[in-house]
């Protein structure tokens, strides 16, 4: 089973993120993040990622007939390493010799713990599941059941109450902000995740909190993109905010939800909010509508941001 934010090795040297839970047509959907060259291995960005595919690989270049979408995608014949997230949390605890990045997980890891977290119901991702942490990696955590990811988010607000790890400092919320190019202002970016509480500082080091529904299927429904929109609405009900991707019901006469694929967004809005969304319109044959941000890998141009409280 492949799940979102687990990742996949081929034999030419390529680790790929898998976007999707599943498969399409005998191949994981996946982005592509590292290329292995003669001095190690380089992380590339999507620019970086579909030109070098178009130019060696143009056999892992994909589009999603199920998401409308073109990433990658990697037949599962050709995989030779599925990197698993839980799996390897629990090889990392056990390891005897850790570097600095592996030891500031494991004093995390142990503070979760000591607060009541079952740490079989959560995973590690990012560079640290594939060995290619570096100084200035972040840890990044996937807990795969929703009340986990509350426990989580609830145990974090606790330790940052007992100065056993902090909030983001400005400057850490810069390099945020940067990383994530998004359309909002810094102001309003930070007013948003300040709340969200799956974000914290250990030992100086940035860690974030994902949730991944491990048991969900999702219905074979395929949606056309048919333009583009910017609206206000009300949110009726944000049970899956959190989710991969992020689902907001919403109170509008044209659309009933709001998808978001994109982690800027995640979380962004709680039932009973007004918020300004601009996305991707996408529709079934059956006439369904719905509102798509993220609906690239940049996600320009589309945002949620909650204009009354």
């Amino acid at each position: 089973m492949f799940l979102s934010k687990d990742f996949i090795e081929t034999a030419e040297g390529l680790i790929f993120a898998v976007v999707a839970q599943g498969t399409e047509q005998g191949k994981a959907l996946c982005f592509l993040r590292y290329i292995k060259i003669d001095e190690g291995w380089k992380k590339v960005d999507t620019e970086q990622a579909n030109a070098f595919l178009k130019q060696h690989r143009p056999e892992y270049l994909h589009y999603s007939s199920f998401l409308d979408a073109q990433l990658h995608a990697v037949a599962i014949e050709s995989i030779v390493k599925h990197h698993q997230p839980k799996q390897h949390l629990q090889q990392l605890m056990l390891k005897k010799q850790k570097d600095i990045i592996e030891d500031d997980f494991f004093q995390l890891c142990i503070l979760f713990k000591q607060h009541g977290l079952n740490l079989t119901q959560i995973g590690i991702t990012g560079s640290l599941l594939v060995g290619l942490q570096m100084q200035s990696s972040d840890i990044d955590l996937v807990c795969y059941e929703r009340a986990v990811f509350h426990q989580c988010r609830a145990i974090t607000q606790e330790l940052i109450k007992q100065g056993k790890m902090q909030e983001l400092s400005s400057k850490d919320w810069h390099e945020s902000y940067q990383r994530r190019s998004c359309e909002l202002s810094f102001a309003e970016y930070v007013w948003h995740e300040r709340r969200k509480a799956n974000k914290a500082v250990i030992n100086g080091r940035k860690f974030d909190l994902n949730f991944i529904d491990a048991s969900f299927r999702s219905q074979a429904i395929n949606y056309q993109k048919c333009g583009t929109t910017t609206l206000q609405c009300k949110v009726v009900d944000d049970a899956h905010a959190f989710d991969y991707p992020a689902e907001f019901k919403i109170d509008h006469e044209q659309f009933d939800t709001v998808v978001c694929f994109t982690a800027t967004y995640t979380g962004q809005a709680v039932k009973g909010e007004v918020i300004e969304v601009s996305g991707a319109i996408e529709q079934t044959l059956q006439g369904l509508k719905r509102i798509v941000v993220g609906s690239t890998r940049e996600a320009q141009g589309e945002y949620i941001k909650v204009i009354r409280v």
